[in-house]
């Protein structure tokens, strides 16, 4: 589709003329099962005491949390391709109408941050679900934590917290924010978290879903 504005090509009519020719791409999931689920990071099972360097697997239980995917301990272990790897302890009913997060970056390699942005894709669509990202914590209903601890970045996770309104939650995402990962701590301790989205990093069927049921869905 040729179309110009001001004597040259502009953006968003080519994606708009890109949505009318190819049709509708988003998924209906948390509606319908995901199209294209991953292996990894998903639900592992297995059985035995395989070595792990986070620990994610002791006395023959798996720990979602603690999981960085490393494979270190197939085949007594293996991905299930279920997503379904994160634990709401809280809900908040009334962010269904819409639902704030603010994401804070305590110490991550980047990796949950990318997953997290995908979730507004057109695959996924989290708008259509009303959640949006906000770039003030004053505006938030949840803060999103990421990474590992930092000591430069633990003031400015209690500020953050601290200047969101009532109701609101602390959502963890990644192995690192949750347990520390291989290379660190939590930023504030996994009891205090309302929601972990585990994975390294998360897939965004899993995000999509744990933010789901932590407004009650």
């Amino acid at each position: 589709m040729d179309i110009r504005v001001g004597g040259g090509y502009s953006m968003s009519n080519f994606w708009f003329g890109e949505g009318i020719r190819k049709g509708k791409k988003t998924e209906r999931f948390p509606f319908a099962p995901p199209e294209e689920p991953p292996e990894r990071p998903s639900r592992m099972e297995g059985s035995g005491e395989p070595y792990c360097p986070t620990q994610a697997i002791k006395d023959g239980k798996w720990d979602a949390g603690r999981c960085i995917f490393c494979r270190f301990c197939e085949p007594g272990y293996t991905p299930t391709g279920k997503q379904d790897i994160f634990k709401v302890n809280r809900t908040e009913p009334v962010l269904k109408k819409s639902f704030y997060i603010y994401k804070l970056d305590s110490g991550a390699c980047g990796a949950c941050n990318v997953e997290l942005e995908t979730i507004f894709d057109p695959q996924y669509d989290a708008n259509r679900l009303n959640i949006f990202i906000t770039n003030s914590p004053r505006h938030a209903d949840a803060i999103v934590v990421m990474g590992v601890h930092t000591d430069g970045m633990k003031e400015a996770l209690k500020n953050a917290y601290e200047a969101m309104p009532e109701p609101k939650l602390i959502i963890s995402m990644g192995a690192c924010s949750i347990s520390g990962g291989i290379i660190g701590e939590s930023p504030i301790g996994r009891e205090k978290y309302h929601v972990e989205i585990a994975g390294c990093p998360p897939s965004p069927y899993t995000i999509l879903e744990a933010l789901a049921r932590a407004r009650g869905d």
